[in-house]
């Protein structure tokens, strides 16, 4: 089992950026490709980004190419996601995850097994 801690999150102008890491615990974090999702009041948990185990791939939801990059770093069991220039309808909470065995594809939510608590972003206009 994995357990995941985000944290980074916060209160920021449009603009502004941020960037948020994804803590995990045990010893099998390089095993795991991970990605991150948010969610908005009122919608659907939506993909951001995934990046593979080695990190040398990455896949970005089009809403953020070009302005977040999603990175990590194997030995401190650590994912990172830099989010620049953030716009108002980045306002979100954040949530890292692992991706489980299963055929769903990258950018679904089923697709992902352990979850963290989340992070608050909010972007003001």
């Amino acid at each position: 089992q994995v357990q995941l801690v985000e944290s980074g999150g916060g209160l920021v102008q449009a603009g502004g950026s941020l960037r948020l890491s994804c803590a995990a615990s045990g010893r099998t974090f390089s095993l795991y490709t991970m990605g991150w999702f948010r969610q908005a009041p009122g919608k659907e948990r939506e993909h951001v980004a995934t990046i593979s185990r080695n990190g040398g791939n990455t896949y970005y939801a089009d809403s953020v190419k070009g302005r977040f990059t999603i990175s990590r770093d194997n030995a401190k069991n650590t994912m990172y996601l830099q989010m620049n220039p953030l716009k108002p309808e980045d306002t979100a909470v954040y949530y890292c995850a692992t991706r489980g065995i299963s055929s769903y594809s990258d950018n679904d939510p089923r697709a992902y097994a352990y979850w963290g608590q989340g992070t608050q972003v909010t972007v003001s206009s």
